[in-house]
């Protein structure tokens, strides 16, 4: 069975101003299936037909096949950061989660500008990330295709996209009015908090 392109958790036009339906038709309908499209035209070459998307993306890595590699980690990636985002309603951290922030930075508002400086500051194509590491909350970035899934001991919460393709129609070149803007306004907190349980992994991939 190939991998698919998953729905979107939100209506195209739920987002708003903050990330408009042109860049969900092109990042999700065009960027995203593109990976989904390549992937599925290299596993059977890759003696991977019926693995999970986990699993390529592990083979991929032990392999040293950089194609693949990158290619179903992006499929995994943005599966991932589809789920991180909600409609704007106001969302904050809650519970747990709320608490582990205050521990880790002090304050959520410091925590985002924390975020927002490894995002805006990552130096081309990648991922920026929230990730559970140790019971401790850690911010780091990834290169490309790069995902936790290959990380030993990083158990991802959320990621926000800083490929260009994330952007550049809505905020042409200003990736950092695009973190404010995902940040600030987008986030689906709950999603965030669920990922605690060690599984966000799982929340993202595909049975092949």
């Amino acid at each position: 069975m190939p991998f698919i392109l998953p729905e979107l958790p939100f209506d195209k036009g739920a987002l708003g101003d903050f990330m408009s339906a042109e860049t969900l038709d092109y990042h999700h309908g065009k960027h995203h299936k593109a990976y989904v499209d390549k992937v599925n035209t290299m596993v059977g070459d890759k003696g991977l037909e019926g693995a999970s998307l986990s699993q390529v993306i592990r083979a991929a890595a032990d392999r040293g096949d950089a194609g693949l590699f990158n290619n179903s980690g992006q499929i995994w990636n943005h599966n991932f950061f589809w789920q991180c985002l909600a409609p704007p309603q106001g969302q904050r951290p809650s519970g747990k989660l709320a608490v582990l922030i205050e521990e880790g930075f002090g304050t959520t508002e410091a925590m985002l500008a924390k975020l927002k400086d490894e995002a805006v500051g990552h130096f081309a194509s990648g991922w920026a990330w929230l990730v559970l590491d140790q019971d401790k909350l850690r911010i780091t970035s990834l290169h490309d295709g790069d995902s936790p899934v290959t990380h030993e001991g990083m158990k991802p919460l959320l990621t926000v996209d800083v490929w260009e393709h994330a952007y550049y129609i809505d905020y042409r070149n200003q990736r950092p009015a695009f973190v404010d803007a995902v940040l600030n306004n987008l986030i689906n907190w709950e999603f965030v908090a669920q990922n605690l349980d060690g599984n966000g992994i799982g929340r993202a991939d595909q049975q092949g």
